[in-house]
């Protein structure tokens, strides 16, 4: 079956549903689980905007941050070092997590589309298997809709971003102004909500989503000044445009570029006067500050699940729906391929499967994270779906992983800086190309990097003759993911503002 375009009737067949199941949120019980099954309670921790590099334990921590609760975790659980976004962007990333698709076939697009209702989901398959769940905190798919979604037992979102301070909330169905520090709020309701279910025999899975670090950056008072005597210099990668596509330092002074508004509209590029300096250092301290409430949240879950005593019965997982690019490249935001946009964190504690201080160097996705939290709850799979469980990398097999992934994003009319992305991501090799859609031909210049050498993508060598064989593998394997995902040829000639529009019969 192709999975980019799955028939309504094929997907019912997949899914186990009836007509009727779905008029009742789309869940048939095909069983039920118990605490005497040993199947592990469920709590994933979502950051928003999150770099990888924003750990204790990452090589380099940005500012030097520190990060214990996280770093606890990793420390007795395991650290994934290269988890990546098959797009950076907020909805479409979120569909993906919770569904194992890729965004063509999902057809969740930022902001305008919610996650739909007759789509498979890891919540609704533990849900199904018996699982309490809830959902807690900013979902951000569907800006204008805070009502439940099917999959969850119990609801605690808003409407569009939400604030770093007073929120409000829709709780199960109550709306309500909570005043406080959103990470704060949303970790109290979830600490409140897994003490609640200390007397039940079921199993119980919690998402919990925050909206740190997502901008406007505005720290708790308490971390506000904490990175004030750390230098904030601009990134190296920042001033090494020469050999990058045309479109990139065409947009140095838009929303997305590194002199934008965000930073206060300043042409001077670069702006290295001290003024300059400072509103740049400013903006970063920001950012890193809102994730140290953060990591205190984790520690408060961490603490609660010890004193309900289901602490090592828990599936525990944090990670981001994308990384952020902070000055790097010439840019701000995320869409694009280059590292500090695709690549989050990943932990992952379960002492009943996971060692303690295990490294996982293999590249996984989001889309792996639905199938993997299925098969290690045991329940019903996913099916016809692009991701697939790294459960075989926790127990020590590393047979059949993949060795490459497709990156896609596609151009948004109201968000004019970024044109249609697809690409290609080895252990060594990268390689983008920028296919027609936002009017513009000079967009359509590719990029190659060699990441064992070149980390950082400083020198770009589409144009260097030497790599022609490794450009025409790339394009080969390119075009070969493109075909075994579904997705939207990358040769055709897409349309400004495009949408993938599929039949009114198929399951988006």
């Amino acid at each position: 079956m192709n999975r980019g375009r799955i028939a309504r009737r094929d997907f019912l067949k997949v899914a186990g549903l009836t007509t009727a199941g779905m008029a009742l949120g789309g869940c048939q019980t095909t069983e039920v689980a118990d605490k005497s099954e040993d199947r592990p309670n469920v709590v994933v921790v979502f950051t928003d905007d999150q770099r990888w590099d924003c750990l204790g334990r990452a090589p380099k921590p940005l500012l030097g941050m520190k990060t214990p609760h996280l770093d606890r975790l990793a420390k007795e659980g395991a650290l994934f070092e290269n988890m990546f976004v098959t797009t950076s962007l907020c909805s479409p990333s979120r569909a993906s997590f919770l569904s194992g698709l890729y965004a063509h076939s999902h057809g969740v697009m930022n902001n305008f589309t919610d996650y739909p209702v007759d789509l498979a989901s890891y919540p609704r398959r533990l849900q199904e298997t018996g699982y309490n769940t809830a959902y807690i905190g900013k979902w951000h798919m569907g800006e204008q809709d805070d009502e439940k979604r099917p999959g969850f037992d119990y609801w605690i979102t808003h409407k569009g971003q939400g604030k770093y301070y007073d929120t409000t909330f829709n709780i199960n169905g109550d709306r309500q102004l909570v005043k406080g520090y959103y990470s704060t709020c949303v970790t109290k309701m979830a600490a409140d909500w897994l003490k609640d279910k200390r007397q039940t025999d079921k199993p119980f899975m919690l998402i919990l989503g925050h909206k740190a670090p997502h901008g406007p950056f505005v720290p708790e008072e308490k971390y506000k000044h904490t990175y004030d005597d750390v230098p904030v210099p601009y990134p190296e990668t920042g001033f090494h445009l020469e050999t990058k596509p045309k479109w990139v330092t065409e947009r140095l002074d838009t929303w997305h570029g590194i002199y934008g508004p965000l930073y206060g509209f300043r042409k001077d590029f670069p702006d290295k006067r001290p003024e300059g300096v400072d509103i740049f250092g400013t903006f970063v301290r920001s950012y890193a500050g809102t994730i140290n409430s953060v990591d205190d949240s984790v520690g408060e879950i961490y603490k609660t699940l010890g004193e309900i005593g289901e602490l090592d019965n828990t599936l525990f997982i944090f990670t981001s729906d994308n990384s952020f690019l902070l000055g790097e490249h010439g840019m701000i935001d995320k869409r694009t391929m280059h590292e500090e946009s695709i690549r989050v964190p990943l932990i992952v504690r379960y002492p009943k499967l996971i060692r303690k201080g295990t490294v996982i160097t293999e590249q996984v996705l989001n889309i792996d994270v639905a199938p993997s939290i299925a098969d290690i709850c045991r329940a019903r799979p996913l099916e016809n779906i692009h991701g697939k469980s790294w459960k075989q990398l926790l127990e020590g097999d590393r047979r059949g992983w993949r060795k490459s992934w497709l990156y896609e994003y596609n151009y948004e009319k109201q968000f004019p800086y970024t044109p249609n992305v697809r690409g290609v991501r080895t252990d060594s090799w990268k390689y983008v190309h920028y296919p027609h859609g936002d009017g513009t031909s000079d967009r359509h210049m590719a990029e190659l990097y060699n990441l064992k050498e070149d980390p950082n993508e400083k020198n770009n060598l589409i144009n260097d003759p030497k790599y022609s064989s490794h450009v025409k593998e790339l394009e080969a394997e390119l075009a070969r993911l493109l075909k075994e995902t579904g997705a939207v040829d990358d040769k055709m000639p897409l349309d400004e503002g495009v949408k993938i529009e599929l039949p009114e019969e198929s399951i988006r």
